[in-house]
């Protein structure tokens, strides 16, 4: 239970700042409604149409590359903090890991997947 018990610590100290904060917020915050504040908003630009609308397969794709190369960046962090306990090999890995990383983003830039026009 000692080991947890700062986790809980930072999560009962987190909670209770957001929760004060918001409090403060709708006690002394300015109250001005008008119909612009309460229209929705999306990226800047004005909704229209209908919610169901279609997004090209392309979007799609750029958000999984995104996740893709994201998750594996985050592997390079365990591996960084025990560099010097893996040594030669474990740089050697990492740099062979990088390498396959560099050769997909360069072909997924080669076939068109990350322009947008």
């Amino acid at each position: 239970m000692t080991t947890w018990f700062p986790i809980a610590v930072t999560f009962v100290v987190a909670g209770l700042i957001v929760g004060v904060m918001c409090t403060i917020n709708m006690l002394i915050g300015p109250k001005r409604p008008n119909p612009i504040k309460s229209e929705a908003f999306e990226c800047g630009n004005p909704p229209s149409g209908s919610a169901w609308g279609r997004f090209s397969v392309r979007f799609y794709l750029t958000a999984i590359l995104f996740l893709l190369f994201d998750v594996e960046v985050i592997f390079l962090y365990p591996w960084a903090v025990n560099l010097r306990m893996l040594g030669m090999f474990g740089f050697v890995e990492a740099l062979i890991f990088i390498s396959i990383l560099v050769v997909g983003l360069v072909y997924a830039w080669g076939r068109g997947a990350l322009d947008w026009t």
